[in-house]
């Protein structure tokens, strides 16, 4: 994924969301317990903020790469929730 990740562009770090959805609609978090990119206690932090029904996992940054299944059955039941 870094040999083909472009960097952020850098108005992604001055732009300020006015209506963010996890607000005011149901969120799903998966915390990374072992990642090195972003602290698990902010992911934790984060998820809580959201009111975020959240899965921790032993794996690092890029959990869909080394969780899929676990990773998959957190989209599952946030699609399922979204359905009724």
């Amino acid at each position: 994924m870094y040999a083909v990740q472009p960097p952020a562009s850098e108005r992604v770090f001055g732009d300020v969301g006015v209506n963010a959805a996890w607000r005011t609609k149901p969120s799903w978090y998966v915390v990374a317990s072992e990642d090195k990119a972003i602290n698990p206690e902010l992911e934790k932090t984060m998820a809580k903020r959201a009111n975020a029904k959240t899965t921790i996992l032993k794996t690092s940054h890029v959990a869909m790469l080394s969780k899929p299944n676990e990773v998959l059955n957190v989209i599952l039941d946030a699609a399922k929730s979204a359905s009724k």
